[in-house]
C-alpha cells in the first residue's frame, strides 16, 4: 500500500504557458571530492561580496556622503542636518533584509493557497505538458535529507516548467490491512506537511496513492497483461526469504549493513569414489575435499561440491605441526577442528593457489602432492556429512574463485542461485528443510526446531566437529542482507513463489534502455549492467497487506486457476470495491459466472504482490489513466538506489506490457553525507533533520532557523549526481550567500520605489555602460534558461553567486549608486538607470523562483509597479510572469564593444590599487577627494579614453566608473608632469601593451550634495556649495551660465 504523490506537470517550453491540472508530489549534492572543491569555491569567493549587514552593496571608497546617508536611511538611523538632504533620491522598501523565514514563509505559502496560484496556473496552460512522474513509495516514517534533496530537485524542476512552461500473527487479514491503510494514509498527511514547508508545490488535494482501488485494477491489469504474454510462471527456487517478515523480498527490499559477522567454517568431506583419471583414490586413500562456507547451517541441504573447471587443484598432506594445535584463539572467536587434531596420513583437496594461504591460516604444513584440473575432479563422489548418502562433485561457474575460501564450493540449491543453476544442470535435488520463521523443520532431522540462524547453525557447526569434519572455525566480517524494514538478517530459501520471466523480454529491456536519456550518462551503463544479469523475479510475498495476486487453486490438484476471464472479473471488482474485497468476498463470489457451479473445489492464492510491482505499475494508473497526463513520462528522478527499484520494476513492466520504457530521461541523485563524508546516523549525533534547518531546533544558538528557501539553495549548490554533504557550516555558508542576495534584490527594490514603466528610456537611447549592463543581463539569463534545461542547478548557483552577488555589487551597483542618489530625481542618467535595474529585477526573480520560490515572491509582492505578460495581463504572483523573454537586440552587443568593456574594468581594478595606495599614504580619504591620470601606449586605445571623458552623456564618463572626481587623460608622459603626481601604477594589456596610471588630490572645491570636487562650486549665487550637476538637480533647470568669479 504505498502511497505515491502525482506526477509533476508543467506546461511545454513552447508554450510558457501555465502548466494544466494535474495531481503532482513528490543538498549540498556533489561527491565527496567536487563538495570539498564546492567548500573551496566558497570559502574564497565570499572575500569578495558585501557585507552580510550591508543592505546597498557598496564600495568601501564610498563610505560616507549620499551613500551613508542612505544606509541610514534604510536602518532607520537618524541623519545629518543638510540643506540639501531632501533633494537626494534615498532608497525606500519596505522589503525587509532579513528573511524572518519561520514567519514569512508560511504567510507566502498561505498566499498561494489562498489565491489557488497552483490552479491558476493549470489552467492557465494551453499549451503541451511536461510530466515529471513521482514514486517510488513512501518510507516508514518522518522525512529525512534524503527526502528533501529528492522533492526540492523535483519542485525546482517543475517550478522552472511552470514558468517555461510480533501482535502481526494474532490480526485478521482485514483487521491487518486496515492498520496498515491506516498507517499508510497517516504516513502520507504527515509527510505531505514537511514537503509543503520545503515549498514544494503540487495538487495535494489529488495525490495518487497505490492502495486506491483505481491505482490497484491498472495494477491487475498490468499483471494479467504479462500473463498473457507468458511472462509469469510459477517455480520453487531459492529466493531472499526474511523469518522476521515471513515473506519473501526483492533484491531492492534488502540492505547490507556495515559489520555483520559470520560464523564460517573450513570443513572435510570424505571422497568415496572417484573416475579412473590418475588413481586418486589408490594414491590417496584417505582424501578429502575441503570447503568452506559462511552458512554452515546450510549443510544439511548439501547436494554436490562444486569446482571450476579452468582452475587447478591440489592434493595435498597436511602434516602437523611441531607444536600442538590450540582448540581456540586468545579471544575465543576462531575455534579449530578435530579434524587438525585428530587426523594422521591425511590428505586434501584445495585450489592450489591457496595453499600458502591455508597453512598460514590453519597453522599446519600442506605438502603438495598432485596437481589436477577442477574438469578432472567432475563425478568424484563424496559422503555426505551429516546424511547417509553419496553425493557428487559437479562443475561450477566462473562464481568459483581463489580469491577467498578454498576453491571448493559447498552447494545447495535450495539455498542459493548459483548452487540452483548449478543443480539444474546436474538434476540436483531442491532441498530446503527451512520453515517460513527460519526454522529447522522435520526434513532436517536432528536439527529440527532450530533457528538456523542462532541455535540451529552452532548446533551444526558442533555435529560436525563431533564427526571431525570440521577443519576450523573463525568469525569472517562481510556484507549480508537484511530486511529493509525489520533490518534483521535474511536467508536464501527455496519456496514455491510467482515469478516474472526477465528472460522472456531481455532483449527489448535492453533496446529500450538505449533510448532513455541518462543523467548522469554512467548511470546508463549501470542499469543495463543490472538488466542484463538479472534472474526471474520473484513477484510474490507472502503478506497480507497489498495487492492479492489474483489466482485460485484447485483444492486437490493445487493446480492454479489464472486465465483471461478470471483476472478481468477480479478487476472490475478491485476496482469497485478496493483489494480488500478479495479478502472478504467468497472464492463463489471473485469467481466470474463460468466458473461458480465449480466454486467449492477451489480456493483463493493468499500471496500479495511485491511492492516493487505496486510501484512499478504507476506509469500504467497514473500516466496512462488521468486526464492530462501522457504516457511515457519526460523524466523519472529518484536516488541511485533506484537502478535496482523503482526504475528498473517500472522499465520491466512497461516493456514486458507496452514493449517501450515508461520515461524518456531519468535523473538519478546520490546520498547525502555529514560535512566529513560520513553517513548520517543517530549513533555518530551527525543527522541533519530538514525540518529542524527549516525551523530551528530547542537550541536556536546551535540550530538556528535558516527557512526552506535557505534549504533549497543548498540543493541547488551541489552536483547532486554523486554523494553530498551537508552540515553546520555548509549551511551557515548558504545562509551568508542567500543574505546577500537579498540585499542585492532590496537594493533594487530600493532604488525603483518611483518607477513607473513609461519611464523606461529606449534602449538605443541608453548610456553604453547600461547597454553592456543589459547584455550581461541576457547573456546570464540565457545560461540559467541552458542550465535549467539541462538540470544543472549547480550551474545556476554558481551564476548568481557570481554576477547577481559579486558582479553586479561590485561594479555596476556601486558606480550607479551616484546618479541614483543625486543625479536628479528625472534626470535622463537616473531614468536610464533604472531602466537597466527594472529589468534587472524582474528578470532575477523570475530565474531564482524555481530554486527559491518564497524569496522571488517576497520579491514580488513588494514590487513598487506592475508588470504586465505579453497578453497584457498584470502578473499578480511571480509564476504568473512566465520566463523572461529573449531579447536579441541586446544580446547583439558588438563583440568589439564586450571587449572593450572587459579591458575598462581590468582597468578599474587596476586604478582601486592605486587609489588604494594614496589612501594608506593618507593623500586621500575617499575617492572623491583623487584625479586619476592615465596614459595609453596604444593610440586607438588613447582616442577611446579620451572620448570617455569628453562624453556629453555622463553615465559612460571615466571619472563615474571610477568614482573619482576627475580623469585626465595625459597625451605623453613628461617627468615634469609625473614628478608632480604622487601615486603612480599600469594596467598590463595583452601582448606589450599597457596603461600608466596616476594619482593625485582632486582638483577644485568639494559639493556639499554629492561630495565630488569640481571647479564649478562657487560659480552659482543661488547655490554656491553645489557643483553644475546638483545646482541643476536642486534648480530644476538646465545648466545655467556661470555667475563671474568675486
Amino acid at each position: 500500500m504505498a502511497s505515491q504523490m502525482s506526477s509533476y506537470k508543467a506546461m511545454s517550453l513552447r508554450s510558457f504557458s501555465s502548466f494544466r491540472k494535474a495531481p503532482s508530489t513528490e543538498i549540498f549534492n556533489s561527491r565527496r571530492s567536487s563538495s570539498a572543491n564546492l567548500l573551496a569555491f566558497l570559502n574564497m569567493t565570499y572575500c569578495s561580496t558585501t557585507s552580510s549587514n550591508d543592505l546597498y552593496p557598496s564600495s568601501k571608497r564610498r563610505s560616507r556622503g549620499p551613500v551613508m546617508a542612505a544606509k541610514k536611511a534604510s536602518k532607520g538611523e537618524k541623519q545629518e542636518d543638510g540643506k540639501y538632504k531632501h533633494t537626494v533620491d534615498l532608497p525606500k522598501t519596505k522589503f525587509g533584509m532579513r528573511a524572518n523565514s519561520t514567519t514569512r514563509e508560511p504567510e507566502i505559502q498561505k498566499l498561494w493557497e489562498e489565491n489557488q496560484v497552483f490552479k491558476r496556473l493549470s489552467d492557465r496552460n494551453n499549451g503541451g505538458s511536461f510530466v515529471l512522474h513521482d514514486g517510488p513509495p513512501y518510507a516508514n516514517g518522518d522525512l529525512h535529507m534524503g527526502h528533501a534533496l529528492n522533492k526540492i530537485l523535483k519542485d525546482m524542476i517543475n517550478r522552472y516548467k511552470s514558468l517555461d512552461q510480533e501482535s502481526r500473527k494474532t490480526l485478521t487479514p482485514l483487521k491487518l490491512r486496515a492498520k496498515a491503510a491506516k498507517f499508510a494514509k497517516a504516513t502520507v498527511k504527515a509527510q505531505m506537511a514537511s514537503f509543503k514547508r520545503y515549498g514544494v508545490w503540487a495538487d495535494w488535494d489529488h495525490p495518487y496513492l497505490t492502495l486506491d482501488p483505481e491505482y490497484e485494477a491498472a495494477q491487475i491489469e498490468v499483471f494479467g497483461e504479462m500473463v498473457f504474454q507468458g511472462y509469469i510462471f510459477r517455480g520453487r527456487k531459492p529466493v531472499h526469504w526474511s523469518p522476521s517478515s515471513r515473506t519473501a523480498l526483492a533484491e531492492a527490499e534488502l540492505e547490507y549493513p556495515e559489520g555483520h559477522v559470520s560464523k564460517s567454517m573450513y570443513a572435510n568431506f570424505k571422497v568415496c569414489s572417484a573416475p579412473n583419471k590418475g588413481g586418486l583414490l589408490e594414491l590417496f586413500p584417505n582424501l578429502f575435499l575441503a570447503i568452506w562456507t559462511t552458512t554452515p547451517w546450510t549443510i544439511p541441504a548439501n547436494a554436490a561440491v562444486a569446482v571450476n573447471a579452468k582452475l587447478k587443484y591440489a592434493v595435498v598432506e597436511m602434516r602437523r605441526p611441531l607444536e600442538d594445535i590450540p582448540t581456540s584463539s586468545a579471544d575465543g572467536k576462531k575455534m579449530v577442528g578435530n579434524f587438525l587434531k585428530e587426523q594422521e596420513n591425511s590428505f586434501l583437496i584445495v585450489a592450489e593457489d591457496l595453499v600458502s594461504t591455508l597453512e598460514a591460516k590453519w597453522g599446519v604444513e600442506l605438502v603438495v602432492k598432485k596437481l589436477l584440473l577442477g574438469s578432472d575432479l567432475e563425478n568424484c563422489r563424496y559422503n555426505h556429512p551429516i546424511e547417509n548418502r553419496e553425493c557428487p562433485v559437479v562443475i561450477g561457474g566462473d562464481y568459483i574463485t581463489t580469491e577467498s575460501g578454498t576453491g571448493l564450493v559447498h552447494t545447495a540449491p535450495g539455498h542459493g542461485q548459483e548452487d540452483y543453476v548449478t543443480g539444474l544442470k546436474y538434476g540436483l535435488p531442491i532441498f530446503s528443510p527451512v520453515d517460513d520463521d527460519g526454522i529447522f523443520t522435520e526434513e532436517a532431522g536432528k536439527f529440527s526446531g532450530l533457528d538456523v540462524l542462532g541455535e540451529g547453525n552452532a548446533a551444526v557447526i558442533e555435529y560436525l566437529d563431533k564427526q571431525s569434519s570440521i577443519i576450523m572455525v573463525e568469525p569472517y566480517k562481510h556484507k549480508y542482507p537484511y530486511d529493509w524494514r525489520t533490518k534483521k538478517p535474511t536467508i536464501f530459501r527455496a519456496t514455491e513463489q510467482w515469478f516474472a520471466s526477465v528472460e522472456g523480454f531481455r532483449k527489448a529491456v535492453m533496446d529500450a534502455i538505449s533510448q532513455v536519456k541518462w543523467t548522469p550518462s554512467q548511470a546508463e551503463n549501470r542499469i543495463s549492467a543490472m538488466a542484463s544479469g538479472r534472474s526471474d523475479w520473484c513477484i510474490s510475498r507472502q503478506r497480507t497487506w497489498g495487492v492479492p495476486i489474483p489466482v485460485f487453486y484447485h483444492v486437490e490438484t493445487k493446480e492454479p486457476l489464472m486465465n483471461a476471464e478470471t483476472i478481468s472479473h477480479i478487476k472490475s471488482i478491485i476496482s469497485q470495491k478496493g483489494s480488500d474485497a478479495w479478502w472478504y468476498m467468497s472464492v463463489e463470489e471473485l469467481l466470474p459466472d463460468k466458473y461458480r457451479g465449480n466454486a467449492t473445489e477451489y480456493e483463493k492464492g493468499t500471496d500479495t504482490m511485491d511492492v516493487w510491482f505496486d510501484s512499478g505499475s504507476s506509469w500504467a494508473a497514473v500516466l496512462d489513466k488521468r486526464e492530462g497526463l501522457s504516457y511515457p513520462a519526460d523524466l523519472y528522478l529518484e536516488g541511485t538506489d533506484q537502478h535496482r527499484g523503482w526504475f528498473q520494476s517500472s522499465l520491466l513492466t512497461s516493456v514486458a506490457t507496452k514493449g517501450k520504457a515508461p520515461y524518456t530521461g531519468v535523473i538519478t541523485h546520490g546520498f547525502v553525507l555529514d560535512e566529513r563524508g560520513l553517513k548520517m546516523s543517530k549513533s555518530l549525533g551527525n543527522v541533519v533533520d530538514p525540518i529542524t534547518v527549516i525551523e530551528g531546533g530547542k537550541n536556536q544558538g546551535e540550530a538556528p532557523s535558516y527557512g526552506a528557501d535557505v534549504l533549497r539553495l543548498w540543493v541547488s549548490s551541489v552536483d547532486y549526481t554523486g554523494d553530498v554533504l551537508i552540515g553546520p557550516q555548509v549551511l551557515r555558508q548558504m545562509s551568508d550567500i542567500y543574505r546577500k542576495l537579498r540585499g542585492t534584490l532590496r537594493f533594487l527594490l530600493a532604488n525603483l520605489h518611483d518607477w513607473e514603466t513609461e519611464y523606461a528610456i529606449p534602449y538605443s537611447d541608453l548610456p553604453v555602460i547600461d547597454q553592456h549592463a543589459l547584455f550581461q543581463l541576457e547573456s546570464i539569463v540565457k545560461n540559467i534558461k541552458d542550465s535549467y534545461e539541462n538540470y544543472q542547478f549547480f550551474k545556476i548557483f554558481q551564476t548568481i553567486q557570481r554576477f547577481v552577488i559579486v558582479d553586479l555589487s561590485n561594479f555596476y551597483f556601486d558606480v550607479a549608486k551616484d546618479r541614483l542618489y543625486v543625479g536628479g530625481t528625472a534626470s535622463f542618467t537616473r531614468r536610464s538607470c533604472q531602466t537597466v535595474l527594472a529589468e534587472h529585477l524582474l528578470s532575477i526573480a523570475r530565474v531564482i523562483a524555481p530554486i527559491l520560490p518564497h524569496l522571488a515572491e517576497d520579491v514580488w509582492q513588494h514590487l513598487p509597479f506592475q508588470h504586465a505578460t505579453e497578453d497584457g495581463d498584470i502578473a499578480k504572483f511571480v509564476f504568473e510572469s512566465r520566463w523572461p523573454e529573449l531579447n536579441d537586440k541586446w544580446l547583439a552587443f558588438p563583440v568589439k564593444e564586450v571587449e572593450f568593456w572587459g579591458k575598462i574594468l581590468e582597468l578599474r581594478t587596476e586604478v582601486n590599487r592605486t587609489l588604494e595606495a594614496a589612501r594608506t599614504g593618507k593623500l586621500i580619504g575617499s575617492s572623491l577627494e583623487a584625479k586619476v591620470y592615465l596614459h595609453a601606449f596604444d593610440e586607438s586605445l588613447a582616442v577611446r579614453l579620451n572620448e570617455m571623458c569628453e562624453t556629453k552623456n555622463d553615465a559612460d564618463t571615466l571619472h563615474r566608473i571610477f568614482i573619482t572626481s576627475q580623469v585626465e587623460i595625459l597625451s605623453f608622459l613628461s617627468d615634469t608632469r609625473i614628478e608632480n603626481i604622487p601615486y603612480t601604477g599600469e594596467y598590463l594589456m595583452e601582448g606589450e601593451k599597457k596603461i600608466w596610471i596616476g594619482v593625485s588630490r582632486a582638483e577644485g572645491l568639494k559639493c556639499e550634495r554629492c561630495w565630488n570636487f569640481s571647479h564649478q562650486v562657487g560659480s552659482f549665487v543661488e547655490h554656491p556649495t553645489l557643483c553644475s550637476r546638483c545646482f541643476s538637480a536642486v534648480d530644476g533647470q538646465p545648466m545655467p551660465a556661470l555667475a563671474a568669479a568675486v
